[in-house]
């Protein structure tokens, strides 16, 4: 009963260390969102989210709340000062249409 205690026990720690090294597409950014922002017809409240960059889409998250969005990602000439959250207003809400990662030359505009 030992034995298989341990040889369970140590399975377990197996699998929760791979699955702890499943490498991500692309960089990850972390942006704060200071009103409620639509991403692809999701709202998303005031708060710190993390943004990961693929080839061609972007995921915005922050545990509770996942969306994927087709995305261009350009690089610029010079790295923004500061991280900064493009608008437009549709319907008196904001929808996130672009979003440069400030100390990067990476940019992203957000797919409808």
């Amino acid at each position: 009963m030992t034995k298989k205690l341990i040889v369970l026990f140590a399975l377990f720690a197996l699998v929760a260390a791979i699955a702890g090294t499943v490498p991500v597409a692309g960089p990850s950014y972390s942006v704060k969102l200071l009103r409620p922002s639509v991403v692809k017809g999701t709202v998303l409240k005031e708060g710190e989210y993390r943004v990961n960059v693929g080839t061609d889409s972007v995921t915005i998250g922050n545990g509770k709340v996942s969306v994927e969005v087709s995305a261009k990602v350009e690089s610029t000439d010079s790295k923004f000062p500061t991280t900064a959250i493009r608008y437009t207003e549709e319907a008196g809400k904001s929808k996130i249409s672009e979003i440069r990662f400030g100390g990067t030359k990476t940019k992203v505009l957000l797919a409808d």
